[in-house]
């Protein structure tokens, strides 16, 4: 007998070919990025992931941008982490593995902001590479309390949260994205979407190695020095979080990208 959740909602949705793609596909964003990616762009959950998750796929400057909007397990992120070539940055007793180019890219930021009297630390010792592991933990750090919420206040059934809990995190996703359009929200602090608070499992960039989350994300001065090596923040709602893109901030708009500023802070994001 079904559970309470469609079977079409259980997974992501390899759709194929629609208007709706295609006219996404026109787009500089999607020309711009890898050809395998845009293939899959028609499932309506990755659509609601890329505005947030989405400038890395377009990046260039001897770097492999993911080929996927979602790595789907363990297995995934393994094959495209061995298929590219590692870095590291030493920042005394951590050691931050990224793609090549981009330690490198970095390694020269933290020597010139050394030699301009600032500093560019990690928050933490996974602010670089990320296994798939870790994308799950946090994941599950979300979503077994707001069950145990929704559960207590009777919006949410017992039977529907063990169902959910008996799913890979894979599957979770687009359940929980359901849940949210019914304001049941998975956030920590359980008053907005879940992405505002962690990166589905398999969506981040850390598994791709082209993220690094900085400590000084507040000082404009780094930002704008992380910036001349090409480093920039891509993820609005994450503010230590930078994102390797591989060319100067002039060529960002050729490919498909679009600065958005909120406060006082620039993000580049797809343009849909």
């Amino acid at each position: 007998m079904r559970g309470p959740f469609e079977q079409s909602d259980l997974r992501y949705n390899r759709a194929s070919k629609s208007d709706e793609s295609l006219r996404m596909e026109n787009k500089l964003f999607f020309q711009n990025a890898r050809t395998e990616f845009s293939r899959e762009v028609s499932d309506p959950i990755a659509e609601r992931l890329l505005p947030e998750y989405g400038a890395v796929f377009v990046a260039r400057g001897g770097v492999t941008a993911p080929d996927r909007m979602v790595f789907k397990d363990e297995r995934e992120v393994e094959e495209f982490q061995r298929s590219i070539e590692i870095g590291s940055v030493e920042f005394g007793d951590i050691k931050i593995e990224l793609q090549k180019t981009a330690a490198e890219a970095l390694t020269e930021a933290v020597k010139a902001a050394a030699a301009s009297g600032l500093s560019i630390t990690p928050r933490s010792a996974d602010s670089g590479r990320r296994y798939y592991a870790d994308t799950v933990e946090l994941w599950h750090s979300r979503v077994e309390p707001a069950l145990v919420h929704w559960t207590s206040r009777g919006n949410i059934s017992l039977d529907e949260a063990d169902q959910i809990r008996g799913l890979s995190p894979f599957e979770q996703v687009p359940i929980v994205f359901k849940l949210e359009e019914r304001q049941l929200w998975f956030s920590k602090d359980l008053s907005k979407s879940i992405i505002y608070s962690v990166a589905p499992p398999g969506t981040s960039q850390h598994l791709s190695m082209l993220a690094f989350d900085a400590s000084e994300f507040g000082d404009a001065s780094v930002r704008e020095l992380l910036g001349r090596y090409y480093w920039y923040q891509t993820v609005i709602s994450d503010l230590p979080h930078f994102t390797y893109l591989g060319v100067p901030e002039a060529e960002l708009s050729d490919l498909g990208l679009k600065k958005m500023v909120y406060f006082d802070r620039h993000f580049w994001v797809p343009d849909l």
